[in-house]
């Protein structure tokens, strides 16, 4: 029989503890916080998305050439001006790739982490990332230029999807995958691509050495139109769909066994999770490269907020990466004018120092991130 630790822990409803508090006040008390967080959750989407409509108002305004803001509403809303031309060919679609991209990694990363069980877990873990950079490389340096201008980005798509399939295959036996065995195929498939991309990137001549470290540290500066048309079906189709698991996502929390046992199928849910995340993670990087820490950071800022719901949790991952990823890209083009810094190194730079916080902050609450 276990005996209270203190008198306030056996205390009856009426009682007082140490402070002076009544039992009846303690839970009142204590229900303030979780009062707040449930306001805070139901503002979370509207919060977030005026912060992006905001963003991407000043975004577009800003740069070598300064437009002001009522010209930026009014050509969105169907006005003329006398920067049309700046606005719609290069700022709107800059802009607009921005946020698919990291709508797309924000998306990606929470679902990942959701199927996996796991809070390291982000995009390139099931190899989409690393099966890019050797399709990109790989038409660079061997001057493959099947479908003209576009042959980096589909070689970039095709060979991240390749890749992930190929590291699902691999960890399949007797019809089933476990996470476990996911992990650790992805980890050696991303080592193997490690090393073709160097061997690539051995016998590139300097030309092609400058496009392939290029493409490999991330940029929005090719965004036009046509890329965006290239890119918006996979994230579209994405971002509809992958919600339609985040009940199953719920569920996985409580472990694969428990959740096969309240009626989940497991493997039908990690492969469509997979499917998807692959999708959204390869046509991102074909379209702006290599860009980390997005997918891994983003869904631990919101459940900071909102909790671990995947109700609430995809959708906002979706509105943050947006946000965060146009937001670096505005300090990418404006922080060292008039050269652009490579936007994978500032998402590294920013996301590093605080994941490493997020880490120190989560021991010290909880011990750990179990």
């Amino acid at each position: 029989m276990r005996t209270p630790k203190t008198a306030a822990e056996a205390a009856p409803g009426g009682f007082e503890d140490s402070g002076g508090r009544t039992g009846e006040e303690r839970p009142a008390r204590a229900s303030a916080p979780r009062a707040g967080r449930a306001v805070l959750r139901t503002a979370l989407i509207p919060v977030l998305a005026v912060m992006l409509a905001t963003l991407c108002t000043v975004s577009a305004g800003i740069g070598a050439v300064a437009v002001p803001f009522d010209e930026v509403v009014g050509a969105v809303f169907g006005g003329t001006g006398p920067h049309d031309a700046v606005l719609w060919q290069i700022r709107f679609p800059r802009v607009t790739l921005s946020m698919l991209i990291g709508a797309s990694l924000g998306v990606a990363g929470a679902a990942m982490q959701g199927v996996f069980g796991n809070p390291l877990a982000e995009p390139g873990v099931i190899g989409v990332s690393s099966g890019a950079a050797v399709g990109a490389a790989g038409t660079i340096v061997l001057g493959v230029s099947a479908f003209g201008e576009w042959s980096v980005t589909v070689a970039a798509f095709a060979g991240g999807l390749i890749a992930t399939f190929v590291v699902y295959l691999l960890s399949r036996s007797g019809g089933r995958t476990e996470v476990v065995t996911l992990v650790l195929t992805g980890i050696a498939i991303n080592a193997v691509a490690g090393a073709l991309v160097g061997l690539l990137t051995f016998l590139a001549d300097d030309a092609q050495l400058r496009s392939i470290s290029f493409w490999s540290l991330g940029s929005i500066g090719g965004a036009t139109w046509p890329v965006v048309a290239g890119v918006l079906p996979f994230t579209l189709a994405g971002l509809a769909l992958i919600p339609f698991f985040a009940r199953a996502l719920d569920v996985l929390a409580l472990g694969e066994r428990g959740a096969r046992h309240l009626g989940v199928d497991t493997e039908r849910v990690r492969l469509g999770v997979i499917t998807l995340a692959a999708l959204l993670t390869g046509a991102a990087v074909a379209a702006a490269g290599v860009i980390g820490f997005v997918g891994l950071v983003v869904p631990h800022l919101i459940r900071l907020v909102a909790g671990p719901g995947h109700r609430m949790l995809l959708p906002a991952s979706a509105l943050t990466g947006a946000f965060v990823l146009l937001a670096a890209d505005l300090v990418a083009r404006t922080v060292a004018v008039p050269a652009e810094l490579p936007i994978g190194v500032l998402t590294a730079l920013l996301g590093g120092p605080f994941f490493l916080w997020l880490l120190r902050r989560t021991r010290s609450r909880q011990g750990g991130w179990a």
